[in-house]
């Protein structure tokens, strides 16, 4: 027996590859994969080549990235947004018949071990196909969220609102990244959140979901919101933005749409440099913030108590509110799993767009 696994064999080349299947040993489960979600982003940076971990190594113990990577190819793990079911056991701690969200990668299998692997079982009446946000992507929307709420409470987090209930949320990205944290950011009693995104059609998405849109292209939206938003004579602009998108210039918008001494969570993946960030500006003469939120870590001090978990836990909550939009508006693409070569491969050559493409088996 062998699973089915989509690699990058060179820069540029995808591939399908076949991986032998050893011997269920006792402690493991083996899975089916239903669905495969594409994190477009994160998976075309190492199709394309721009990934910083193809040209630096990275030392997790210092932090620092330094050094060559000895063999940056063949990536053989691509994608964290996976829903499985349970064919076989030998573990008391995943049933049979479980359909699970975890994380390893597009494969048509997979062995587990609960002692290694993230396994969060799937609530009954919840689509599957929804189930791609539940153990990664949506987490990492939701650590946003707990990161804002730890500007202003510290470790006294209570909830996920914490951070913006009541306050003036902006949102800058559409991608998928942006529109989960948006409606988490709505559920959670924002009093407004605006999205912002240059490309009409996420625009669009953005709208069909009921939230508010600016194109960054059309006037100055800085301007527009800090006039808008108005909390003293000289005090106006988002109480926090979220950052999703990987650009230099949304990063340097974010900042340029912030009330004074505001802060800016940011949870998009730079793959270069950031030239078009003028710290010199908005950043140095209005005292901002900014604060990476990146699903590795929870706020100092939150843990174990916020821990991916919880996070997960969250997500579900979302996806039961919201999941039928979600589900309508997001997922823009189903495609067969022998076609992931051929659909990595458009997206990364921009001969094909899609908001959430799944990888179906």
């Amino acid at each position: 027996m062998s699973d089915r696994t989509v690699i990058v064999a060179a820069p540029g080349r995808l591939e399908i590859a076949e991986q032998e299947v050893a011997p269920l040993a006792a402690g493991e489960f083996r899975v089916a994969t239903l669905f495969s979600g594409v994190s477009a982003g994160t998976e075309l940076s190492y199709v394309k080549g721009t990934n910083p971990a193809l040209r630096h190594g990275f030392d997790p113990v210092l932090g620092l990235f330094g050094g060559p990577v000895q063999r940056p190819f063949p990536v053989t793990r691509l994608g964290y947004m996976e829903v499985a079911r349970v064919e076989r056991s030998r573990t008391p701690a995943v049933a049979e018949g479980t359909v699970v969200a975890m994380t390893y990668g597009h494969r048509t299998g997979y062995t587990g071990d609960p002692l290694r692997d993230r396994v969060v079982p799937l609530p009954a009446g919840l689509d599957p196909l929804l189930g791609v946000y539940v153990a990664h992507m949506g987490p990492i929307c939701a650590n946003g969220l707990l990161h804002a709420a730890a500007e202003l409470h510290g470790p006294a987090v209570r909830g996920l609102g914490d951070g913006v209930a009541g306050r003036r949320v902006a949102v800058t990205g559409a991608g998928v990244v942006g529109l989960l944290t948006a409606l988490f950011a709505r559920a959670h009693g924002a009093a407004s959140v605006v999205v912002l995104d240059p490309t009409p059609q996420r625009r669009a998405v953005a709208a069909a979901l009921g939230l508010e849109t600016l194109d960054p292209g059309d006037a100055d939206p800085a301007v527009t919101l800090k006039t808008a938003w108005r909390h003293t004579a000289d005090d106006r602009g988002a109480d926090v933005v979220f950052q999703c998108r990987g650009q230099a210039s949304a990063l340097q918008l974010a900042l340029r749409l912030l009330r004074p001494q505001g802060t800016v969570v940011d949870l998009a993946f730079y793959q270069g440099g950031a030239e078009e960030v003028r710290l010199g500006e908005e950043f140095h003469h209005n005292g901002l913030g900014l604060r990476c939120a990146q699903i590795g870590r929870v706020p100092r001090g939150l843990a174990p108590a916020w821990d991916r978990e919880r996070l997960s836990a969250a997500t579900i909550d979302l996806l039961r509110a919201d999941g039928e939009a979600i589900r309508k508006h997001l997922v823009s693409a189903v495609v067969p799993f022998d076609e992931a070569p051929r659909l990595l491969d458009d997206l990364a050559a921009r001969r094909r767009h899609e908001l959430q493409a799944v990888l179906a088996c």
